[in-house]
């Protein structure tokens, strides 16, 4: 984990990667604000820092508790204060650009009109909203008009996020956000060319990976996908033949990274499909899901990786790089805090350093 490794352009001192999470801390009108540029200042250890999963809709509404955005100029410039405070401190840090689609509450989004999908199929279960749990709905099929106005907003969040200062950008495929949900056959039910085979299904993305690429270069987008993962009621009928047709289509760009979310050990009755990524990807291979320094170690060792990412163990430790240097202990994460507002359970974790002189007589 300790050995440097050139992402791109970009020399990294280790391998350590801090993961995407969500923490619902963002300002009114989706802003981060400074207490979101501290908290990413305290992680730039970190061999690369991926955003928590920024909204690029802009009919997406900002009431707390929300997820930040990038598709304004008082977002770009939360952001700006996120990468200065980042920069300052010798870190590099990528902004993850979503889009919510189908699981997107009315409530959360401009006159709380109906949310879009690839299908009108409701997913299953409840999404988290300032008004507390509430069920999905049944979203509007996009058009291709609509298709083309979300493909418009990916683009426009990778300028924004270029703008603000970030090191590169990767675009969310996963745990079934807009991409995910036109990739997967459990949401993606189309009869047009973006539904239907793999290669169809893969058609969005496409245009969104062109879009981002009018802003930035291919070695600086990454591009994350979660092949197994159900969370927001998602599913396709073969994951391991169309992910590695879709990581197969990424080649044709030259990305700098794919990332995803599977750890085998994490994942009782899914079927392994990281390592045929692994082999049909080109580019840097990121892994994430649930990882133990001693798991990560093993599939650095086996050539599985080239880089691991951990979200909870970078929530509860800012210093977790060098905490694994010393084998040091570390600080367990207070899970009551993840979405809540405030510094408490986001900056407030000690250091190593604060917590050897917090035990001192």
């Amino acid at each position: 984990m300790f050995q440097p490794f050139r992402l791109g352009d970009i020399d990294m001192p280790h391998r350590i990667v801090m993961a995407p999470m969500t923490r619902r801390r963002a300002l009114p009108g989706k802003i981060p604000g400074p207490l979101s540029a501290e908290y990413y200042a305290q992680r730039a250890a970190a061999a690369l820092i991926i955003s928590e999963s920024t909204e690029v809709d802009p009919v997406s509404d900002g009431v707390p508790p929300t997820r930040p955005g990038i598709f304004n100029d008082e977002q770009e410039a939360g952001w700006r204060l996120v990468t200065e405070a980042v920069h300052a401190e010798g870190g590099r840090i990528f902004m993850q650009l979503s889009h919510m689609g189908r699981t997107a509450h009315p409530s959360q989004r401009i006159s709380e009109a109906l949310p879009l999908g690839p299908s009108p199929i409701a997913a299953k279960g409840t999404v988290f909203t300032a008004r507390g749990p509430l069920p999905y709905v049944e979203p509007l099929e996009m058009t291709p008009a609509d298709i083309a106005v979300a493909v418009e907003a990916y683009g426009e969040g990778a300028r924004r996020a270029k703008a603000a200062g970030f090191d590169g950008v990767e675009l969310h495929g996963a745990n079934g956000y807009l991409i995910d949900q036109f990739l997967r056959d459990g949401s993606n039910q189309r009869a047009d060319g973006y539904g239907g085979s793999a290669d169809n299904r893969f058609r969005f993305l496409a245009e969104a990976i062109e879009a981002t690429l009018a802003h930035w270069p291919a070695n600086r987008i990454g591009m994350r996908f979660s092949p197994t993962n159900p969370f927001q009621d998602m599913s396709d009928s073969d994951p391991v033949r169309h992910f590695t047709r879709f990581a197969e289509r990424l080649n044709d760009y030259r990305l700098a990274y794919l990332h995803v979310v599977e750890n085998p050990m994490q994942n009782e009755g899914r079927p392994e499909v990281a390592r045929h990524l692994r082999a049909a990807f080109d580019g840097a291979f990121i892994a994430a899901e649930g990882f133990s320094r001693d798991d990560a170690e093993r599939w650095l060792i086996d050539g599985r990786a080239d880089l691991v990412a951990f979200g909870q163990p970078f929530i509860a430790n800012p210093d977790l790089v060098q905490r694994w240097r010393l084998d040091a202990p570390l600080n367990p994460p207070d899970k009551s805090t993840y979405y809540t507002p405030g510094p408490k359970g986001y900056t407030d974790y000690p250091s190593l350093i604060e917590a050897q002189l917090a035990d001192m007589p």
